[in-house]
């Protein structure tokens, strides 16, 4: 018994000694071992935040934290059952600042723009696409580096009046 847990000892540390002949192509040396983790990191790309939007007229999510200039894909998914034309869901983001009432307002009269008021396009910093049921949209949005809330809503009629709002809390 003794022998064999000596052999496999031996073996192991064989193994993990790397016995054999050295590759010629080995490591440099270990003054160039900075150099290597000072290269720059990869960009991991954008934050996914995930939001859902159903019958209930409400976000599965209200609060959404940022660090000022990152970049998030947010995808919104409205898990409802009832047809676009009648309970449709929009994720807009507005400028800080932006009165979020008189935005829901006057979207209730833009639907030929999937409620998204000409006369104030200039508010709106990103959006998604009108979705109707088991339908997602995504896209990316690069936080704006002044920090504060920047608010969202959904823009289609009531939407925004019932609760369908958050808010994006750059610090």
């Amino acid at each position: 018994m003794k022998n064999r847990l000596l052999l496999a000892t031996t073996v192991s540390v064989l193994l993990v000694s790397g016995c054999g002949q050295k590759d010629s192509t080995a490591a440099a040396p270990a003054a160039s071992a900075p150099a290597a983790a000072a290269a720059p990191a990869v960009p991991a790309g954008p934050r996914v935040v995930e939001v859902t939007a159903g019958d209930n007229m409400k976000f599965s999510v209200t609060t959404i934290d940022a660090k000022p200039g990152e970049e998030l894909k947010i995808i919104l998914t409205n898990i409802g059952t009832a047809p676009k034309e009648a309970m449709g869901h929009n994720l807009v983001i507005l400028k800080k600042g932006s009165d979020v009432a008189a935005f829901a307002t006057a979207a209730t009269t833009a639907k030929a723009t999937e409620y998204i008021p000409e006369a104030l396009k200039g508010e709106v910093l990103a959006h998604s696409e009108l979705l109707g049921p088991r339908k997602s949209s995504e896209f990316i949005f690069k936080v704006p580096a002044e920090a504060g809330d920047y608010p969202f809503l959904c823009s289609f009629p009531a939407h925004f009046m019932i609760g369908m709002k958050g808010v994006i809390s750059v610090k």
